[in-house]
Parts: structure tokens; C-alpha cells; sequence
């Protein structure tokens, strides 16, 4: 198993997974409490990876609902017997799943509805880790990006070198471009991007590196 990467007192692991190479975050404070974020594909490995890092996971948190970050999910909420948590506007992306991975000839395994609703602003608590939850749409309508100190997982809205996508169904370039100004660009440099697909980077980096931001 890879080591996590460590940002004070938390612990995070970034798992690329499926034939999209989604990357599933795993991340945890000292006390070994945390939260699994986009279960995308390959619950067997995601799976081991939880067993070898010693993380209670309280809950599964999504930043949204396409496909290849959330092919995982059922299997792992019934294996960890844990809630799982989707902004309301993308309940529509997620019940569409299995649909949008046959256009892809992917298999996939549809997961049965979310249990909670993700509010902007929301705190998320596990141990001594607190996430607070953040709305950041554009690359879909109810896309949220988890913040804590130092660290941000920013799902599909700001990659090394890139943004989300916005020319898929919900997608809104502008608001996009606008929200991670807001939420993101407003963060200190050296604060930890884990994006949905690709290397880790940080706000840094981007601010003064990435094409689309400048």
C-alpha cells in the first residue's frame, strides 16, 4: 500500500481507479477517523487500502455524481456499513450512472440512491478531522470541493495543469472559471489540490502555472 500523504496532522491517500483512472481519496486526522471521497471504480482495492492504512471511515463523500466517481460506491457503503452523502443537484447525474458508463461500454454497478444531502457550508466531522464542504459547480450542477486546513479535494474542477470539463450536460464554463476563483484561488499557496484525475498539485502552483486561470 502507497504512503499517505501527510499535511499536519492529517493523513490522505490519493487511488487511481478504473479505466478513467478516477482517483478516490481516503483521508483521516490523528486519531484515525476520516471519510472515503468518489469511490469510483476497483472496491476490492479501495477496499484493501482502507484495511492497510487503519482508517475508520464515518462516511462516504461525494463532490459529485458522474460516473467513474461513484462505480464504487455500493459495494463499499455496504462493506463499511456507512451513509452516503451527494449534493441534491446532482441526484439527477447519479441516478443516470449506468446509463452514461454504456455509452462508454464501461460495466457498472449502480448504486442505490444517496442517504443524506451535502448543504454549502456543511462541516463534516470524523475524530479530530473536519472537512467543510463547499459548492463549486460548472463541471457539474451540484458539485461540492472538501476543504480542512492545508489540504483541498477539489474532485473535477482545478487539476495540475487544467479544469474540468464543461462541454458535458450541466456543464457551465464561466461558473466554473468563477467558482474556483472563489473557493479555490482565495486558499494559501501551498495548500494540497487533490484532484479527481492526475498528480496532486497545489493552489500555488495553479494560481501562477495553469493556462485556463490566467
Amino acid at each position: 500500500m502507497s504512503a499517505p500523504f501527510t499535511h499536519g496532522p492529517l493523513r490522505v491517500w490519493s487511488l487511481a481507479t478504473g479505466p478513467i483512472q478516477e482517483n478516490t481519496v481516503l483521508i483521516a486526522g490523528e486519531q484515525g477517523q476520516g471519510f472515503l471521497i468518489d469511490p469510483g471504480d476497483d472496491a476490492g482495492r479501495i477496499a484493501t487500502l482502507i484495511a492497510g492504512s487503519g482508517v475508520t471511515v464515518t462516511g462516504i463523500l461525494l463532490t459529485h455524481a458522474h460516473f467513474d466517481h461513484i462505480g464504487a460506491v455500493q459495494p463499499l457503503r455496504e462493506q463499511l456499513g456507512v451513509p452516503v452523502w451527494l449534493h441534491p443537484d446532482d441526484r439527477d447525474l447519479y441516478a443516470l450512472g449506468a446509463q452514461s458508463a454504456a455509452r462508454w461500454n464501461l460495466p457498472f454497478t449502480q448504486p442505490a440512491a444517496p442517504d443524506q444531502d451535502i448543504t454549502d457550508g456543511q462541516t463534516f466531522t470524523a475524530g479530530d478531522l473536519t472537512l467543510s464542504a463547499h459548492h463549486l459547480p460548472g463541471h457539474a450542477p451540484g458539485h461540492v470541493v472538501f476543504r480542512a486546513p492545508g489540504v483541498v479535494i477539489a474532485g473535477d474542477t482545478l487539476f495540475q495543469g487544467g479544469i474540468g470539463r464543461t462541454d458535458l450536460p450541466g456543464g457551465n464554463h464561466p461558473q466554473l472559471l468563477s467558482g474556483i476563483r472563489a473557493q479555490l484561488l482565495t486558499l494559501p499557496d501551498d495548500t494540497a489540490v487533490y484532484p479527481g484525475h492526475g498528480p496532486c498539485t497545489t493552489v500555488g502552483h495553479e494560481r501562477r502555472s495553469n493556462p485556463f486561470l490566467q
